[in-house]
């Protein structure tokens, strides 16, 4: 993880909404996505990072208003507030999903007619234009998602979506290689063991 490029994604929402670093032993990504092709692959991020930008900046004021109370249908503080914009994981894994489906579909001759034009209206000689680049991008980049893979850290994150296409194939991600180790899970039998000799002293402990 490059600190200075990652820092620079989040977005500055308030006093104190962005830490002054990341920690690497805390820090563990929330999806690995694995295209076919590079043209897919630049394609789906440009438009993710469109949808995240308008997230960012084109929310609903309801989600930053207080709900009840007798601050009730004001807005929410400068910390609560920065934490509501900031908490993207469910809008991430929708757009993931809706980038897929757009890509699913075969192009329309209106995107195809645009991107014609954008290729046209490029001033500069044919051989820089990348003509060829151009249409291989927009041929790789609709109409098929297969060999799309999606590797999750958590893969019960995948229901945050309402449907995915059925040719993207999803996965476990496992552990980063920062990533602080889970507290091993108790020993079921010892834990049983424990209060059936010490009954008293577990009471006590719970009041």
């Amino acid at each position: 993880m490059n600190n200075n490029e990652s820092m620079k994604q989040l977005p500055f929402l308030g006093k104190k909404t962005v830490p002054a670093a990341l920690r690497k032993d805390l820090w563990q990504p929330l999806a690995l996505i694995e295209f076919p092709s590079s043209t897919q692959g630049l394609a789906a991020y440009r438009k993710l990072r469109e949808y995240r930008r308008l997230h960012e900046t084109a929310y609903p004021l309801d989600i930053i208003t207080q709900k009840d109370g007798k601050h009730k249908g004001q807005l929410l503080g400068t910390k609560k507030r920065g934490q509501v914009l900031m908490n993207q994981k469910a809008n991430s894994v929708a757009d993931m999903a809706a980038v897929l489906q757009q890509q699913e579909r075969p192009p329309t001759p209106e995107q195809l007619e645009r991107a014609e034009r954008k290729i046209r209206k490029d001033g500069r000689p044919l051989a820089k234009r990348g003509l060829g680049k151009q249409r291989s991008a927009e041929a790789h980049s609709m109409g098929s998602v297969e060999g799309v893979r999606i590797r999750w850290a958590n893969i019960l994150d995948a229901e945050f979506a309402e449907t995915w296409p059925a040719a993207v194939v999803h996965d476990g991600l496992g552990k980063s290689r920062y990533t602080a180790a889970y507290p091993p899970p108790p020993d079921e039998a010892a834990l049983s063991e424990l209060i059936t000799e010490n009954p008293g002293e577990n009471v006590a402990q719970a009041g």
